[in-house]
């Protein structure tokens, strides 16, 4: 228990410094109206007394204004506290639900490639909008029982000691019988809650690969298939979401208990001092309206239990997140990146994926400002490459320069300042085309802007698409061809003007007449600069200045195309291979 304890104390701690710190004084201006709203409760019981004394039993008549003018009072200082209370913590829960989901995409995007690896995007989808979500309320309801619930627990408890301490005890008989099982019951909602929130992420998962997926899906008549696993999860979480709330439940339920077996107890003691005189009508009425209105915010309180155990065990996969630290980071002096077209250089590569090896001795150059081809099978080493170049992921063993500087030894963002990256997939956001060209620059002029559109032939199809640059592109560009989105990431490229330029695949997912426009793009891109390009198609690499051929990790042979032909080696085996089946 202790130990539970301690970690919720942590837990708090954390979204207190983190989050809550900074709203401070909204949150004293919050607790101010919440204790008015809480005080009120004590006034309204204690006005039993003297309606029933004065009024009802007494028969003073003058004391029914002033009376019912105190009680009307209470009820609208009480409204107007209400009011002002939950619109300011809705603004902090709002305020700091909305930081925590900055932070965590901020954070999440500065994790290595591993990690993304590890977790699927259905899995972070639900951290940032399930597991977030699930805490949003928490402020309120924590920081409001502890402002108008506890002030309305100590004056309508004053109000019941100043009547008769005995009977505060009497109607308190039964509170210690729900100690040790509200102790278990939070146990089991914290676990519970847990277990449901990795369930939420694995649904998403699902959700993401089904639709992500949908057309293999659907040509492999895979929809019963997936629906049967999303059924099997949905009826696991629906099984753990109710046992849950069943502990969750069971808190107040005990107060509730503990209620009854307080009322009857004051009913039985202070119904004999009533009928013997010792005390009045408005004694009894006055504490006995001041402890029904005490279980009430009991009952909030003890369900606050539950509603915490919930939020921590969302807040403990979200701070297990945040507590990630990104193993690919910046060196500590860094020295500033290569100015000009720098050249490249590998010497010795070492680099596995767990226990396979993928680079094994890779050593090669690509001369500065001109074309270097990578060819070889499938799993030759050819796309990880481009990861060591760009610190995706840092070798074992070897060294990798740019410009005569070690990558390990630039900031990350110099060194990926460096490259231009035209790939298979061109990631394309659901925003129009125009901010998938510019990613939020604001520098670009509208002549820059043509000029780029020329020269990545985005403004042949351009008077095609209604709208024209404003034109929504869909989900991953699906309202646009494969050609045409390969234009729009050469125009990105073109746009960044880097000094390397990455090529991986860029046309081999074309049709004849879209690759031949492409592959025009690109040759203009790569004027000037150092390219690294990998293709599988060795027609696109005929004109580069240097092919590097590997197999295995290694690299097997370098030179010009009809040098390697000539040689009649691996590239030529690759040649005879490709071009027989064509």
């Amino acid at each position: 228990m202790t130990g539970r304890t301690e970690n919720s104390g942590k837990l708090f701690s954390w979204l207190w410094w983190n989050y809550l710190w900074k709203h401070r004084w909204l949150l004293v201006v919050a607790l101010i109206f919440m204790s008015i709203e809480g005080a009120m409760f004590g006034l309204l019981s204690y006005m039993m007394k003297p309606m029933f004394d004065n009024v009802f039993v007494g028969g003073n008549s003058s004391a029914i204004w002033w009376v019912g003018l105190v009680i009307f009072g209470s009820f609208l200082l009480r409204a107007i506290a209400s009011i002002v209370q939950k619109v300011v913590m809705s603004r902090v829960s709002q305020l700091t639900v909305g930081a925590i989901r900055n932070d965590l995409v901020t954070h999440l995007m500065s994790l290595d490639g591993s990690f993304h690896q590890a977790y699927g995007p259905g899995y972070l989808m639900q951290r940032i909008e399930g597991d977030v979500g699930s805490i949003s309320k928490v402020w309120r309801i924590i920081i409001t029982g502890a402002g108008r619930d506890v002030v309305a627990l100590i004056s309508l408890f004053g109000v019941a000691l100043g009547i008769d301490w005995r009977w505060t005890l009497v109607a308190l008989i039964g509170a210690p019988i729900m100690v040790l099982p509200s102790v278990f019951a939070q146990r089991y909602v914290r676990g519970n809650a847990r277990k449901a929130r990795d369930i939420s992420a694995k649904l998403s998962t699902r959700l993401n690969e089904i639709f992500h997926g949908i057309v293999p899906v659907k040509l492999n008549r895979l929809e019963e298939y997936q629906a049967n696993r999303y059924r099997k999860l949905t009826d696991k979480r629906i099984r753990t979401e109710v046992r849950a709330t069943l502990g969750e439940a069971s808190i107040p339920g005990l107060i509730d208990i503990m209620s009854g077996i307080g009322f009857m107890g004051v009913l039985f003691y202070g119904g004999s001092e009533i009928l013997s005189g010792e005390k009045t009508v408005g004694d009894f009425m006055a504490f006995f309206t001041a402890i029904a209105l005490a279980f009430e915010p009991l009952r909030r309180l003890g369900a606050v239990s539950g509603t915490w155990q919930i939020a921590a065990a969302s807040i403990e996969r979200l701070k297990e997140l945040m507590d990630m630290v990104p193993a690919l980071r910046d060196p500590d002096q860094p020295k500033p990146a290569p100015e000009g077209v720098p050249g490249i250089v590998l010497d010795d590569v070492h680099l596995s994926y767990g226990d396979a090896p993928v680079l094994r001795g890779t050593s090669f150059t690509a001369e500065a400002g001109k074309t270097t081809a990578l060819v070889g099978a499938s799993g030759a080493g050819k796309s990880t490459i481009f990861n060591v170049l760009t610190r995706l992921v840092d070798p074992a063993q070897g060294r990798v320069e740019i410009g005569g500087t070690a990558v390990s030894e630039m900031k990350l963002t110099e060194l990926r300042g460096l490259f231009s990256v035209v790939s298979q997939e061109a990631l394309l956001f659901d925003e129009s085309l125009r901010e998938n060209i510019l990613l939020g620059r604001k520098d670009v002029s509208e002549a820059r802007l043509q000029e780029v559109l020329e020269a990545a032939h985005v403004a042949d199809f351009l008077p095609r698409l209604e709208g024209g640059l404003d034109a929504q592109v869909g989900p991953r560009g699906s309202s646009l061809s494969g050609g045409q989105r390969q234009r729009v990431a050469i125009a990105r490229a073109i746009l960044r003007d880097t000094p390397i330029l990455l090529l991986d695949e860029a046309t081999s997912a074309l049709d004849v007449q879209s690759e031949a426009v492409v592959q025009a793009a690109l040759d203009d891109l790569a004027k000037g600069r150092t390219t690294l390009v990998i293709a599988h198609r060795l027609s696109t690499v005929r004109h580069a200045d240097k092919i590097v051929v590997m197999d295995q990790g290694r690299v097997v042979e370098e030179g010009t195309h009809d040098e390697l032909l000539a040689r009649g080696g691996a590239f030529a085996r690759l040649h005879a291979m490709q071009f027989s089946e064509t």
